[in-house]
């Protein structure tokens, strides 16, 4: 046998099975990676950044936990920006502009210096099975790799045919093949398969485009970064630039409908509703005489530009006549055409929590084989799913995150319990207690977690344990301090801001929005000398629990009552359609998706309060 018995295969090397392979070797277990291409591990296919609205909150609690996308994210940043800076703190979003091959490399190096994780460059064709357990693998060159679990992250491979106007051809990306078996093995084995599509824009030669005549988007003035480890935040930036489509622009796209394989009924799967083709946003806005276009470089020293929004299956001239109708595209050449990508995925309402299949004992799914799109959301199932995989594998007890812990849990619940039939992606709406799940606290929720669990190490704990320590000092201090208003409101009248009757303390005057922390550390010079001795995020995070304190209290105690029959477990084998005092849909939905709580069956698209009720009766003993 050329291949010992390792603990956990994953199977694909994107942003999930990267993070999958590294937290289950950290954790202790014997890891093999198997990709199609070594020179594309974790490879960028679509906008070269990370972060933004929701994922940027996914990307630190990956990195709270221990996971490696904040710190490679940092490595390789060429932009940041915190998005939403107008809004409350629960809504901001860090989003770093990265160099899309420097990204790559620098995951393959934290890969390939992993103790207990070896990398092979083959293809999986086939998984062993023994009885109704997943035992290895085959892979197309004809080797048997012994496993006790299996961990599939696939991507868009899976059957992936690409399109451009009326021509399409199999590959899972542009210049890559497709995964082909798989799916068919696994229709045997009595799972659902099903077909989504996503699509990705021209990319542009920078030396054409006349930036003059584009809109500078820079970096923040100070950046911040993702990760809460050591790495460096930029000294440097790079520009991204923001253009718009016109009419013309979209006269000459409507040349090509007729040739759309997405409006000739060829693309069967559906796309992304909030990252449409252009195509499908002049077709469905029709009212919109432009649409915003995101000019976003792929690197430090390339010349490559990434056109967001601009995401296009047309035929490749009817693509190149529109770009030029752009301005300051007139001129512009392009490196690679946009294409729809149409793929196989498998709806997750076949895994559970910790995204272990149902019917198939250690075998694990994460990314866009459960009907998600984007890194963030692949990188974060590929952590649990490693995770899990390597607890189960070490007999120990799973590990899941509920709602109210992390947006990875908002995510991981989502898909088990509604299911998807069109791309999944992560939005702050969609977590009902965004205030506890801030960008800035992840480390806070999460790394005593990722610690018990053996994933972020001690250095990790002791930076958390030091931070909560300078904050703790900082709070008390803000407290304790008292203003006279004698002494202050001279400078309060400056400010705009209503006069003092009282003395009273500085945590109140904190309260009043048009007051930051630093504002005020400039009328009590205690505060002021123990701010500049501290970390940014750390005067930061005092000032969000002052400011907010009974929002987060008030969100915390609806969390707490609701956890109350969140975690009342249901039988796994009980018949539902004993009950008659269930609604017929609910009897259906429960008795095909078998919750383990009350508070996932509630979740469940057709369980009605009143079923919620009637289970509620039965089992809240």
């Amino acid at each position: 046998m050329i291949f010992e018995a390792y603990d956990i295969v994953v199977v694909g090397a994107g942003h999930a099975g990267a993070e999958a392979a590294a937290a289950a070797a950290r954790m202790g277990s014997k890891v093999l990676l198997v990709t199609q291409m070594l020179d594309t591990i974790c490879q960028m296919s679509c906008n070269p950044a990370m972060g933004g609205v929701a994922k940027g909150q996914i990307v630190r609690e990956i990195d709270a936990l221990g996971g490696w996308s904040g710190i490679v994210t940092d490595r390789s940043s060429i932009q940041f920006r915190m998005l939403n800076r107008s809004k409350g703190p629960a809504m901001w979003s860090p989003r770093a502009q990265c160099d899309r091959m420097l990204f790559s490399l620098n995951w393959r190096q934290v890969l390939e210096n992993i103790p207990g994780l070896s990398i092979w460059q083959d293809e999986v064709v086939d998984i062993q099975m023994s009885g109704k357990a997943v035992s290895g693998v085959i892979t197309r060159m004809g080797h048997t790799i012994p496993a006790k679990a299996v961990v599939l992250t696939s991507g868009t491979f899976l059957n992936g045919r690409l399109f451009i106007g009326e021509e399409s051809w199999s590959g899972g990306r542009v210049g890559e093949p497709p995964a082909v078996g798989l799916s068919d093995r696994l229709r045997g084995l009595g799972f659902d398969v099903l077909r989504l599509k996503t699509g990705t824009p021209v990319r542009i030669d920078g030396r054409s485009i006349d930036f003059d005549r584009l809109q500078v988007q820079p970096g923040d003035e100070h950046p911040a970064k993702f990760s809460f480890s050591d790495t460096m935040a930029l000294t440097e930036q790079k520009p991204c630039y923001i253009a718009n489509t016109n009419l013309r622009t979209h006269e000459v796209l409507r040349t090509g409908f007729s040739h759309s394989p997405m409006f000739t009924g060829r693309i069967q799967g559906r796309g992304p509703r909030y990252c449409p083709s252009i195509e499908d946003k002049i077709d469905r806005f029709a009212d919109k005489d432009h649409h915003q276009l995101f000019v976003e470089p792929e690197g430090w020293r390339s010349q490559s530009y990434y056109l967001n929004g601009f995401s296009s299956s047309l035929p490749l001239d009817v693509q190149l006549a529109a770009l030029h109708t752009i301005e300051g595209f007139e001129h512009a050449r392009i490196f690679k055409p946009g294409y729809a990508i149409e793929y196989d995925y498998f709806p997750p309402t076949q895994i559970g929590y910790t995204l272990e299949t149902k019917m198939v004992e250690g075998l694990f799914f994460a990314g866009q084989i459960n009907g998600t799109t984007g890194y963030e959301e692949a990188a974060c199932q590929g952590l649990m799913a490693g995770v899990n995989a390597a607890l189960k594998v070490q007999g120990r007890s799973p590990f899941v995150l509920s709602r109210s812990q992390a947006y990875i849990g908002v995510l991981i619940d989502d898909l088990v319990t509604k299911g998807v039939d069109e791309p999944y992606r992560m939005f702050t709406s969609r977590a009902e207690y965004r205030i506890l799940l801030r960008q800035d606290n992840a480390d806070q929720r999460l790394t005593p977690l990722g610690h018990a669990i053996g994933l972020a190490d001690d250095d990790r704990m002791r930076r958390l344990e030091k931070k909560l320590s300078q904050e703790a000092c900082l709070t008390q201090m803000v407290e304790d301090t008292q203003v006279i208003p004698s002494e202050v409101n001279m400078w309060l009248a400056e400010k705009g801001s209503a006069p003092l009757s009282q003395r009273v303390r500085l945590a109140s005057l904190l309260l009043r929005p048009e007051f930051s922390l630093q504002d005020l550390a400039s009328i009590a010079p205690s505060v002021s000398d123990a701010i500049r001795t501290l970390p940014e995020d750390v005067v930061q995070e005092v000032e969000i629990s002052i400011k907010y304190q009974r929002y987060i209290e008030k969100e915390n105690d609806v969390a707490n009552r609701i956890l109350k029959f969140e975690d009342i477990a249901l039988p796994a084998d009980f018949d539902y359609f004993s009950l008659t005092a269930l609604s017929y849909e609910s009897r259906e939905k429960l008795s095909r998706m078998h919750p383990i709580t009350i508070g996932q069956a509630s979740r469940i698209s057709g369980v009605s309060p009143a079923d919620v009720s009637v289970l509620l009766l039965i089992f809240a003993k």
